[in-house]
C-alpha cells in the first residue's frame, strides 16, 4: 500500500481545529493520519507532496447538477424559471448518447478543476430512442475521476396532464420505474469506497405525478438508495402547487412521503417558517445553489435560518444553462454574499461556507461517514489550494482566502489518494479534449434540435 505524506500544509479539517503548518498522511484511498509538522513520524519510504504555502480541504461534493445543460449555455439569458424550461424543453428533447457524454465530461472536468470530488447529477429528461444517456455521462465520470452519484430523474406529466413540460419528453411511469431500477441494479455501489452511486429523482411538482413520486419513493427505500428531487424553487411553483394541490411544495412533499433523512431537495428558496422546521425535523437536506437562483431571478434561499433551524445544507452549482460556467469553488462565496446581502454581515462566516461545500454536501448524499471533512479513516479526498501568490498571500488567514477570494490556483486534487490535477491541469483526461467535447456537445445539440423543428 503506498503512503503519501502531504507536508507544510494549512490544514483547514472542517471538523476539528485547524493546523497552520500541518501534514496529511494517506495511505491508500484513506487518510490515516494528520497533525503539525514537529509530530511528523519518521517515514523514510513515503512519497512526500510539499504543500508549503497551500490550504487544505476536504474535496468540495457538488449536490446538485444537470451535466447535459453545458450544452445550451448562454440561451433564454432574460427569463424566469418557467419560461426558461418551456425555451429549453424542444432543444433539450434532441439530445442523444454522445450530446450528454461531451457535456458531461467538459461539465466534470470543470468541477475537478473547481476542487470538486464528489458530484451528483440530476438527470431527468431521457427523449426514446436516443442511446443510453445515463451510462455516457457515468462513463464521462469514470474518464475525469471523480465520485459520481448520478440521480436517475423522470418527467411524466405533460402539457395534457396540468404539467409544464410538452408530452413529447416526458415518459411513460412504467417505463420510468423500470429505468429507475435496472440503473440501480447495473451501476450502484454501496460500498464505502464507492466512486458509484445511483439516486431516485423525479424531477419537481410541476412535472411529475403524485403517482410518480409515491412509486419513486417506494422503489427507492425498496432498493437502499437516496431520493431527490426540486422544491420551492419560485414563487411560480408555489402558485402551481396551490391551484393543483391545495398546499405549498413542502406540505405537498410531505404528503407523499417525500420528507426524511434519505432525501435532499434542490434550491428550497421559497420557505415559510414551518416549511423550514419541518424539514429540519425530518432529516431533509437541501442542495443551495445561489448562483443559479441569481440568474433565473428566483430569489434568495433562507440558508442562515435553515442553519439555525437544524436543517443540513449542501451546495450546487445546478445546471451550466442557468449557472454559465459557475465552479464549485465560486459557490462557496456566492452562498456566503447572498446570505449576508439578505440577512447582515454574520448571517454566514467564511468557515460556515466551507462546510456547506464539503461536510454538509456529504450529508446531503449519505456520506458523511467517508466524505466532507479531513480526518482519519476519511476517503483521501482531498483539494490543495496555493494560497501564497502575489495577490493571495495579502490574505492572513487561508479559508478567508479561499472562500471571499476569487478562486485561488488549485495545486492538487486527490480523490482516494489518486491524483486528478496538478498545477491547475487535468491528469486524467486531456485538457483541453475535454472542452473540446463540450463545444462538440453544444453544436451537436442545436444541430439536431433544429433538424426536429
Amino acid at each position: 500500500m503506498t503512503t503519501l505524506l502531504i507536508e507544510n500544509a494549512y490544514l483547514a479539517p472542517v471538523a476539528g481545529p485547524e493546523i497552520p503548518h500541518g501534514y496529511l498522511r494517506i495511505d491508500g484511498d484513506r487518510i490515516t493520519a494528520l497533525g503539525p509538522m514537529d509530530r511528523l513520524p519518521a517515514l523514510p519510504h513515503a512519497e512526500r507532496v510539499d504543500a508549503t504555502g497551500c490550504l487544505a480541504t476536504p474535496g468540495l461534493v457538488n449536490t446538485h447538477h444537470h451535466l447535459y445543460q453545458w450544452a445550451t449555455q448562454g440561451l433564454a439569458q432574460d427569463a424566469t424559471l418557467f419560461d426558461w424550461l418551456v425555451t429549453l424543453y424542444p432543444v433539450w428533447a434532441a439530445m442523444d448518447a454522445e450530446v450528454v457524454h461531451g457535456a458531461a465530461l467538459a461539465g466534470l472536468a470543470h468541477l475537478a478543476l473547481s476542487g470538486c470530488t464528489t458530484s451528483s447529477d440530476h438527470h431527468y429528461l431521457f427523449p426514446h430512442g436516443r442511446g443510453d444517456l445515463l451510462a455516457a455521462e457515468i462513463a464521462a465520470a469514470r474518464d475525469v475521476g471523480l465520485r459520481f452519484h448520478p440521480a436517475r430523474g423522470s418527467m411524466d406529466r405533460g402539457r395534457s396532464s396540468g404539467g409544464l413540460p410538452p408530452d413529447d419528453v416526458v415518459e411513460p411511469i412504467d417505463r420510468i420505474l423500470d429505468a429507475t431500477a435496472d440503473a440501480v441494479d447495473a451501476h450502484h455501489d454501496p460500498s464505502p469506497s464507492s466512486m458509484l452511486r445511483i439516486a431516485v429523482a423525479p424531477c419537481s411538482p410541476f412535472s411529475v405525478s403524485g403517482e410518480l413520486m409515491t412509486e419513486a419513493a417506494r422503489l427507492a427505500r425498496d432498493k437502499g438508495v437516496r431520493l431527490h428531487t426540486h422544491l420551492a424553487e419560485t414563487l411560480d411553483e408555489e402558485e402551481h402547487c396551490l391551484a393543483q394541490f391545495g398546499v405549498r411544495p413542502v406540505a405537498y412533499m410531505e404528503r407523499l412521503g417525500w420528507l426524511g433523512p434519505d432525501v435532499w431537495v434542490a434550491h428550497a428558496v421559497h420557505l415559510s417558517d414551518g416549511d423550514i422546521g419541518r424539514l429540519a425535523a425530518t432529516g431533509t437536506g437541501v442542495a443551495h445553489c445561489p448562483s443559479s437562483n441569481g440568474r433565473l431571478g428566483a430569489g434568495v434561499a433562507r440558508v442562515a435560518d435553515l442553519l439555525r433551524g437544524g436543517a443540513n445544507v449542501g451546495l450546487g452549482v445546478d445546471g451550466s444553462a442557468s449557472s454559465e460556467l459557475t465552479t464549485m469553488a465560486g459557490e462557496m462565496r456566492q452562498a456566503l454574499l447572498f446570505q449576508r446581502a439578505r440577512s447582515g454581515p454574520d448571517a454566514l462566516t467564511a468557515r460556515q461556507a466551507l462546510e456547506l461545500a464539503t461536510l454538509g454536501g456529504a450529508r446531503n448524499l449519505g456520506r458523511e461517514a467517508d466524505l466532507g471533512t479531513l480526518e482519519p479513516g476519511k476517503l483521501a479526498d482531498v483539494a490543495l489550494w496555493r494560497v501564497d501568490g502575489p495577490f493571495t498571500a495579502a490574505v492572513d488567514d487561508p479559508v478567508c482566502a479561499l472562500v471571499l477570494g476569487p478562486q485561488p490556483p488549485l495545486a492538487r486534487l486527490l480523490v482516494g489518494g489518486r491524483t486528478v490535477v496538478a498545477g491547475g491541469e487535468l491528469r486524467t483526461v486531456p485538457h483541453d479534449a475535454a472542452g473540446r467535447a463540450g463545444v462538440a456537445a453544444h453544436r451537436r445539440l442545436l444541430r439536431l434540435a433544429a433538424e426536429r423543428r
